[in-house]
């Protein structure tokens, strides 16, 4: 007989002896048990304990308050065979594209990939380049490549989406590299150095049914035919591709894509809000104490998540949390600073930071373009690079911020940024309202995470691409308006994170197979 066992609490001290403690509380002799799910419950700092759902297989009687009989709720994908005569074709190879690509492979579609930057091995020795010498590559970067941008970070699963879709996608990426906690750990994060091993791992089944993958290759143009649209692409040589059915995961920063789609195909876009701000560095220690209290040196690198609002509504936040990691120079183009955050599975490094970022509107950058919130963008990432014309990052510490002054140099903390800081007033390269928020948003969150507003915190910018400033339009059918392409993933406006992007791309992928409604 399987039971699920819910709300087994256990204190991180013990964690190593979760077999007895199952043991020993339901009286068993002989049984197995699985995780279903973890999660720490902080709440108190002088009782934090681990939450674990599981499952205990035994032909032993396991009753009591929180024992029910388990039922596996597993989704069992089916994979209709590709009834189209043409190939389709997916325009990048982030989680969106990875995901349409493993799907439409298995249906023997034999997708063909276009990817503008290089395959995984390729790609890490263009990022080391730029990252040590500053040799930028502007197709081939923490950006763009095999993986996407997600293949830099952290790797967090986590999503607001409740869709049963979604334990398939960890699954898949279980199958294909990561660690096994992935499917059961409350906040789920793989890590760059599994990342690396996951997308060449996929890459590899789609190529083993059919699927071509075309790297170091961009995607250039379409031109329409009478039933079915023909499309250009450049590598070491142009390429075309007759298809009718497009599936455009090109990720949040391919702007040249974007405006060739909307000021030269005519796809109908609209504005959306997105998010600037900066790196905030704080010692790892310190943020897993404020969190633990004194079970911090029992559990993994402590996470935090903080939002507020301002009196006017306008919203600061903490995103892409990394425990234990560095900040990374993530820019795509010549002449500007981008910064973003990364972390190893192990999560060990000596900081910890996160975005903390500020809501952009449509009314703050609106001239009458709908591209006008990608011109936005670009102008501050510019301003920020002529600060230091040498992609050193302007920076200011905590302490100086808050006070409306300018550090001289670091204190108690050491930077991850590769390339150096140059300390700056942060209003040179961020909107007013931007730097108005973030000040609040310190000062805030300091209430719920003490410590947080630590003057010695490096603020290290910017951060400007979080999410997409703008949202291809698309139909219940998830075509745009061109009848052939397919916008799927954040690139096209509709997911915010490697999981709700995977999800995205393989849905876009199974209503193409099944004509359903998704």
């Amino acid at each position: 007989m399987k039971y699920k066992i819910s709300n087994f609490k256990v204190s991180p001290k013990d964690d190593k002896n979760l077999y007895s403690l199952i043991q020993n509380k339901y009286h068993l002799h002989d049984f197995k048990y699985k995780i279903l799910q973890r999660s720490i419950d902080a709440r108190n700092k002088d009782k934090v304990f681990l939450l674990y759902k599981l499952m205990v297989e035994t032909k032993e009687k396991v009753s009591g308050i929180d024992v029910s009989i388990y039922k596996d709720e597993s989704i069992k994908m089916e994979y209709p065979i590709w009834k189209y005569s043409d190939r389709p074709i997916i325009v990048g190879f982030g989680p969106s594209g990875m995901l349409a690509a493993l799907y439409l492979a298995r249906c023997k579609a034999k997708p063909i990939i276009l990817e503008r930057g290089s395959k995984i091995e390729e790609r890490k020795k263009r990022v080391k380049e730029f990252l040590e010498n500053k040799k930028l590559f502007p197709n081939s970067n923490v950006q763009f490549g095999e993986g996407g941008a997600g293949t830099f970070s952290d790797g967090k699963l986590t999503t607001n989406l409740k869709d049963p879709l979604i334990q398939f996608i960890l699954n898949e990426f279980y199958i294909h590299g990561a660690k096994e906690d992935i499917l059961y750990d409350a906040k789920p994060h793989i890590g760059t150095d599994y990342l690396e091993i996951i997308v060449k791992n996929i890459r590899l089944e789609i190529e083993s049914l059919g699927g071509e993958f075309y790297f170091d290759t961009k995607f250039d143009k379409v031109i329409e035919e009478k039933n079915n649209v023909i499309v250009y692409a450049k590598g070491d040589k142009e390429y075309t591709f007759k298809t009718r059915h497009i599936l455009l995961g090109i990720g949040h920063s391919a702007k040249d894509t974007i405006r060739y789609l909307y000021n030269e195909l005519g796809l109908s876009m609209e504005q959306k809000s997105f998010s600037m701000g900066v790196r905030i560095e704080h010692k790892r220690e310190k943020i897993d104490y404020a969190q633990y209290g004194k079970f911090a040196k029992y559990l993994p690198a402590a996470y935090y998540k903080l939002a507020s609002h301002n009196s006017s509504g306008r919203g600061v936040y903490t995103f892409c949390m990394c425990p234990g990691g560095f900040v990374l120079a993530s820019q795509s183009d010549l002449g500007t600073i981008v910064v973003n955050g990364m972390s190893n599975n192990d999560r060990l490094g000596e900081n910890s930071n996160s975005a903390l970022l500020v809501d952009v509107k449509p009314s703050d950058y609106d001239k009458g373009n709908v591209l006008d919130g990608i011109d936005y963008q670009e102008k501050y990432e510019k301003l920020a690079f002529e600060l230091s014309k040498d992609y050193r990052a302007p920076a200011n510490l905590v302490k100086e911020f808050l006070e409306n002054e300018v550090a001289h140099s670091l204190r108690s903390i050491n930077t991850t940024y590769p390339h150096g800081l140059f300390f700056t007033d942060l209003n040179k390269c961020l909107p007013d309202f931007v730097i108005d928020n973030i000040k609040f948003g310190i000062q805030e969150f300091d209430k719920k995470l003490h410590g947080f507003n630590d003057p010695d915190a490096i603020l290290i910018g910017i951060e400007s691409r979080s999410s997409s400033p703008v949202r291809i339009i698309r139909d219940l059918n998830r075509k745009s308006s061109n009848p052939y392409i397919y916008p799927m993933g954040e690139g096209a406006g509709y997911a915010g994170g490697i999981t709700s992007a995977a999800l995205d791309g393989l849905k876009t992928a199974m209503k193409i197979i099944n004509g359903e409604s998704l």
